[in-house]
């Protein structure tokens, strides 16, 4: 998306969210909208919805329950810069490596942790490396759920209608469908013994000492008025 739209990947910046329940309300408030225009007009694709809900937290070979605990940690990052940007802001020592050599890399030493969602940390076994799971909700994942602009215009209103309110019902089912997998799966991660949550104390102090890298991300990339809405909603 972000070939279309500037301000796209702010979709998928981390610490961007109080809690599952604020980023609840954004989604539904439509604050993306902006982007939403953008890609409708440039790329000819609608987003009729937004799925997900995916919490993601950091897993590690040791735990962390604050930040003197998380300085210096050696954490696999996504690729993208501002993901770089905002965990060097907390004090830890983010490196992008290949999703595929995680494990192995954890393993090695080469680094001590990652971050993901439950569902990332079940399938690929990151527990086996790295049973610390602190509970940093720094990220919700978002899903738009897209439709063909053009096949929508050849559809007579009463489908356009049903494909709107489609949208609509798809997003909440699956944002209530992640989310509760989200839960579930760690409890039987924990509960068979593979994997430990512990509770990260410090969430506050890690948000503000990411937000001013966050709003020079959203100035960078035309998203300011996305940030203050998002940062104006209540949770």
């Amino acid at each position: 998306m972000s070939t279309f739209s500037r301000a796209a990947p702010f979709i998928d910046a981390p610490f961007l969210f109080r809690d599952l329940a604020h980023w609840n309300r954004v989604l539904d408030a439509d604050i993306l909208k902006p982007v939403a225009d953008e890609i409708a007009q440039k790329a000819d694709v609608m987003l009729i919805g937004y799925a997900g809900g995916g919490v993601r937290n950091i897993f590690s070979n040791k735990p962390a329950k604050n930040l003197a605990e998380l300085k210096g940690l050696k954490v696999r990052v996504q690729g993208a810069p501002i993901w770089s940007r905002t965990f060097q802001a907390i004090g830890m020592a983010p490196t992008v490596i290949a999703y595929n050599e995680i494990y192995n890399a954890i393993q090695n030493g080469v680094i001590d942790a990652g971050e993901n969602e439950a569902a990332g940390v079940e399938q690929m076994r990151f527990f086996e490396v790295a049973p610390q799971l602190a509970m940093t909700q720094h990220a919700i994942t978002i899903r738009p759920l897209c439709f063909s602009s053009a096949t929508f215009a050849k559809l007579p209103n009463d489908l356009q209608a049903a494909i709107r309110r489609a949208g609509r019902e798809a997003a909440i089912f699956g944002r209530q469908i992640e989310s509760e997998e989200d839960e579930t799966k760690l409890e039987a991660l924990e509960k068979a013994g593979r994997l430990k949550r512990v509770e990260f104390t410090e969430r506050a102090q890690m948000k503000r000492l990411v937000d001013p890298v966050i709003a020079d991300y959203a100035k960078e990339i035309d998203a300011e008025p996305i940030l203050r809405r998002i940062n104006a909603t209540a949770a």
